[in-house]
């Protein structure tokens, strides 16, 4: 009994914390984790080889004497268009480039990680030593989407992201590994809540360089989050036009969702697109100002910003594909800007910006 309560008083110190959802699951070895084995098997996770830390399929490795885990979810959906939405309304005016929802405001990382922390101290001061807790905030090799669908927060769609009926899929996930001897949240964890996914297949269609390469399967070595954040060279050249105006991450596959149709808003202020310091903002900001960007102003830009796992290179490698993807109109003043940018960037002692900056002047000029 005083488990089932202790685990209710963890749910409601999460929800006043300011989460949306928490679940609370055995720290078992479910066999999601076992099917995560054949996807690195398969070479889809590209060049991420901190995927590969075997506690990512086994969490008992994690932590001594690791009983639960606790999972908590917040919301991210700001008031703005999605990018499918906003590149259908785009006037032209000026070459803009999209930033993946996530990262529009302050790094969710250091957002996740006070809440948590908060939530730690609440439970080692109720419940006393000897007590283990560790917290996570997508910094740790766990598969938290699998804990948070085992704890009953959700399903895993066909986009491989965790969806939740209620709240759609525009959730940050977090986690408390824990010694305690709590009462899962859902009465059996091996009955999660049912995939509402039917024969709907929109995020299959809709993703443009075919990363869902069957449903719930990705292949990140397509995903164009993966192309723009943690591949470390040249993008492949048959996979830059499908990147369209994508300079650091994708949300496609979310935008077109069913789920996140009329998924509520977040009112955390940490999640606006914020200001860079000069006139841009992080939503739709200009691709001429980011691929003119010189390594000290990056990283003044992106302080404190999920964005600067990129790094510099990165960022005007991305700006420059999507130059090349973008319709700049023709003769105008910002043509002239972009075209002597570019062809500055063409000679950049770094290999992949340089050839990057070569490519997309070959599809304007």
């Amino acid at each position: 009994m005083k488990a089932a309560e202790d685990t209710t008083w963890i749910i409601e110190q999460a929800k006043l914390l300011g989460f949306d959802l928490c679940g609370i699951v055995r720290a078992d070895k479910f066999p999601d984790l076992t099917q995560f084995e054949e996807w690195l098997a398969r070479g889809y996770a590209g060049e991420m080889k901190y995927l590969e830390d075997p506690r990512r399929r086994e969490p008992a490795l994690m932590m001594e004497n690791l009983r639960r885990v606790v999972v908590c979810a917040l919301n991210y959906n700001t008031e703005r268009p999605y990018s499918v939405e906003a590149a259908s309304a785009g006037d032209g005016a000026e070459a803009r480039g999209w930033i993946s929802r996530y990262a529009w405001g302050d790094d969710y990382h250091e957002v996740m990680w006070e809440r948590l922390n908060a939530l730690c101290k609440k439970m080692t001061e109720r419940f006393r030593a000897p007590l283990a807790v560790r917290a996570y905030a997508d910094t740790g090799p766990i598969a938290e989407r699998i804990f948070a669908k085992r704890a009953g927060l959700g399903w895993l769609g066909k986009n491989t992201l965790l969806l939740n009926e209620s709240l759609g899929s525009w959730l940050f996930l977090g986690v408390i590994l824990t010694s305690l001897e709590l009462t899962p949240s859902m009465p059996a964890a091996d009955a999660p809540p049912p995939d509402l996914c039917g024969n709907c297949r929109q995020c299959l269609d809709a993703c443009p360089t075919g990363a869902l390469v069957e449903p719930y399967v990705m292949d990140a070595r397509r995903c164009i989050s993966y192309l723009t954040i943690e591949l470390r060279g040249g993008i492949p050249e048959e996979l830059r036009a499908p990147s369209g105006w994508q300079v650091y991450g994708c949300d496609i596959c979310q935008d077109v969702c069913p789920f996140n149709r009329d998924a509520p808003k977040t009112r955390l202020t940490e999640f606006q697109p914020r200001n860079s310091g000069t006139a841009e903002s992080l939503f739709q900001p200009s691709l001429e100002w980011l691929a003119g960007m010189n390594e000290e102003e990056f990283r003044e830009v992106f302080r404190g910003s999920a964005i600067k796992r990129t790094k510099w290179n990165g960022m005007v490698r991305n700006a420059c594909i999507a130059l090349g993807n973008v319709r700049v109109a023709g003769g105008s003043g910002e043509q002239g800007r972009v075209l002597a940018l570019l062809r500055r960037l063409s000679e950049s002692p770094e290999k992949d910006i340089a050839e990057s900056a070569r490519w997309a002047l070959s599809r304007i000029e």
